[in-house]
């Protein structure tokens, strides 16, 4: 971004001040999360710029939304594919060979973990728990679709989905 303070939309303010509602008087940095969230799905990822707009938007010290935003691996500080790719490196999906799924996707998109693809199409990376220990090993593609029990053959067939869907739209 250039040097212009970036300055939070009429309707991200909204969206955020939906969530402030939600606490009580004077706690609105409960909000935090969500309004990073918010930020971050408009945006991509998260700036330095965005940070600064939403401790000043919620009334807190800059360095708090700082150690929020780098905390949570949900949160993106600089720019990924349009699938991103968590495998979970927990110890239920470890044991069930969740490193074998990084290394199938590594080897099918020739990239390694917290790298994307050329096209811009995928970004790899291994995060901490993803709740579904019961179906690991698993993954998250986005922020929102699991898939669990995965193996190679599934993990590949699931990229080539991916990919099929960008191409022919």
């Amino acid at each position: 971004m250039n040097n212009e303070k970036f300055s939070l939309s009429p309707t991200l303010k909204q969206e955020i001040n939906q969530w402030v509602k939600k606490f009580p008087k004077g706690k609105q940095a409960s909000a935090v999360l969500m309004a990073l969230r918010l930020v971050q799905d408009t945006h991509g990822h998260l700036q330095d710029q965005h940070l600064d707009a939403v401790a000043e938007y919620l009334s807190m010290p800059k360095i708090q939304v700082y150690e929020v935003a780098s905390f949570y691996t949900m949160f993106r500080r600089e720019p990924v594919g349009k699938h991103v790719l968590s495998v979970c490196g927990s110890i239920s999906c470890y044991l069930r060979d969740a490193n074998g799924i990084i290394e199938t996707i590594q080897k099918k998109l020739g990239i390694g973990l917290n790298q994307t693809t050329a096209c811009g199409q995928f970004t790899l990376k291994e995060v901490e728990c993803l709740g579904a220990c019961c179906g690991a090993p698993c993954m998250l593609v986005g922020d929102h679709h699991y898939h669990t029990d995965m193996n190679p053959e599934k993990v590949c067939d699931l990229i080539d989905q991916l990919d099929k869907e960008e191409k022919h739209g």
